[in-house]
């Protein structure tokens, strides 16, 4: 069996893979009801919310579009990119609203100062990815609501890759709107994603919405806990399961073991002599869900990678769009263990050592994860 070590689809634990192979219930019934109350319930908790979430049947974009369309009764929204996930943003808001569009170098921070300017400038609303995995870098989001919120603007934030791997706290920051998807952090297939929404952001409700993605007949449904169309069953069952092994984890926990993973990983790179793609400002940090790294001189991404696959049985990613075959990334998100991180990092050093691309470094990962 192949290990997936990239950022989503992740490993399922075989809880989650038995808890899809159940018989099918109906989905207008009192055991949908207590199914959804329990799974809304949970990802208050992961959101950092007390407002509302709800769950639809489709990818994480599914849900970043129906927070774009439903919201988009505003006159101009920032859009901020340093990645390729900001990009979607942009490219879902231009068909809903007018845009300003705020393009930084993929994989370097974002500059506060220009977000600022944005607002001033007559942006009354910003959608920004939280933990952009394109690039593995952590966005400053409790610093983008604060500026937001002096300008009274709506906040629409990408949690898809945060939420339930690292801090996220909607309330607190002061975040109108936010998306996870199940095939990430939360440890599930793909295939829903999850809104969370206060009572602000209904003040900028555009009753122009696509039909699937209207997230006010979402609220209306979720009175009864209960979902506008018909659900995807198994995936529910699954999400159902994987949300019981967070609060088995705990989730203080889980985020805890997200961030030494993910810190195993990156002072195996450094001390293997290979550099970190992100370029970080005070603000900004590394991601604790997925790390990217340069590709070093002498082996191409695709060399690396299916080198992994045929030897070893593991698969990690690469880079997209602008970045391909300049960086490779290991997910390290969901229900991953301490032996899968070390598996994966001895296979890839065997396979760099080989061609005499790095130092030796296992022993750094190993003594990172000895203390989890």
């Amino acid at each position: 069996m192949e290990l997936l070590m990239i950022p989503g689809p992740v490993y399922l634990d075989q809880r989650i893979i038995n808890a899809m192979s159940r018989q099918m219930i109906h989905h207008r019934g009192e055991e949908f009801s207590e199914l959804m109350r329990y799974c809304v319930d949970v990802l208050r908790k992961i959101f950092g919310t007390k407002g509302d979430v709800y769950i639809i049947s489709g990818s994480g974009t599914s849900g970043m579009e129906a927070a774009i369309a439903s919201f988009s009764g505003i006159n101009k929204i920032l859009c901020i990119e340093n990645g390729k996930f900001g990009n979607r943003f942009f490219e879902i808001a231009k068909k809903y609203a007018k845009v300003e569009h705020m393009k930084f170098e993929w994989g370097t921070s974002i500059d506060l100062e220009k977000i600022k300017e944005a607002f001033e400038n007559g942006c009354d609303a910003v959608a920004f990815v939280h933990n952009e995995t394109s690039t593995g870098i952590l966005n400053p989001a409790s610093e983008i609501c604060k500026i937001a919120r002096k300008f009274d603007a709506l906040v629409i934030m990408d949690a898809i890759t945060s939420a339930g791997g690292d801090e996220v706290q909607m309330d607190k920051w002061g975040v109108d709107v936010a998306i996870v998807g199940s095939q990430k952090c939360i440890g599930a297939p793909p295939g829903l994603a999850a809104v969370a929404v206060n009572d602000r952001a209904w003040e900028f409700y555009n009753d122009k919405t696509p039909y699937y993605l209207d997230l006010k007949l979402y609220k209306k449904k979720m009175e009864v806990y209960q979902t506008p169309y018909t659900p995807a069953l198994p995936l529910f069952f699954a999400l159902k399961e994987a949300l019981r092994i967070i609060e088995e984890e705990g989730l203080e926990n889980r985020i805890k073991r997200h961030r030494i993973f993910s810190k195993a990983v990156r002072e195996w790179a450094k001390a293997a002599g290979l550099k970190l793609f992100p370029k970080l400002n005070e603000f900004s940090k590394y991601s604790n869900t997925v790390t990217a790294i340069n590709i070093p001189n002498g082996i191409t991404d695709k060399e690396l990678r299916e080198t992994l696959k045929k030897e070893y049985g593991i698969i990690i990613a690469g880079g997209q769009s602008i970045l391909k075959g300049k960086i490779f990334r290991i997910g390290t998100m969901g229900n991953i263990k301490k032996y899968h991180v070390i598996s994966t990092l001895t296979a890839i050093e065997s396979v760099l050592l080989r061609r005499g691309l790095i130092n030796p470094a296992i022993d750094v990962a190993l003594n990172i994860l000895e203390k989890y």
